[in-house]
């Protein structure tokens, strides 16, 4: 009993982390963005874009739809991650990484009303993206992969 609990605790706290991270570059680069913006990487530069809408902008100005959904699905994945026994790790890691990109996400559109975006990709003409979106992403991936590879 006490082992599934702590397995529990740990996926979300990976959720957690997630958000931190996410937070914590978003603010880094909301305050600091004379010293970061236009700093040119190898695959990528900094920019700041405030997007008000969800992926590549749609929805755009529908903040309180989107702010409902980011609720209701954070809602869902910690409901998914602490209730369920029947997920294996892969599922597990998918809703942590799906919940800790929406709860980012979440937390920028409903007390900014616009999620920060800074990451630009150099060799792509890719929108600008987020640590939260690349969380969220993964865990598509992972949750696909785990799909496909128990239909085989």
């Amino acid at each position: 009993m006490i082992n599934k609990i702590q397995t529990k605790l740990y996926f979300f706290s990976l959720s957690i982390f997630i958000v931190l991270i996410d937070q914590f570059t978003k603010n880094l680069i909301f305050y600091n963005q004379k010293i970061f913006l236009n700093n040119d990487f190898l695959l990528f530069k900094l920019d700041f874009v405030k997007n008000y809408g969800a992926a590549f902008n749609i929805l755009s100005g529908s903040r309180v739809f989107l702010s409902l959904i980011s609720i209701f699905f954070s809602i869902l994945l910690t409901y998914l991650i602490f209730r369920k026994n029947t997920f294996n790790s892969f599922d597990l890691y998918s809703f942590s990484f799906i919940l800790g990109g929406t709860i980012g996400n979440g937390i920028d559109r409903i007390y900014r009303g616009f999620v920060i975006d800074f990451i630009n990709l150099n060799i792509l003409n890719f929108p600008v993206f987020n640590i939260a979106d690349i969380s969220i992403n993964i865990g598509f991936i992972i949750l696909l992969y785990n799909i496909f590879k128990n239909n085989r």
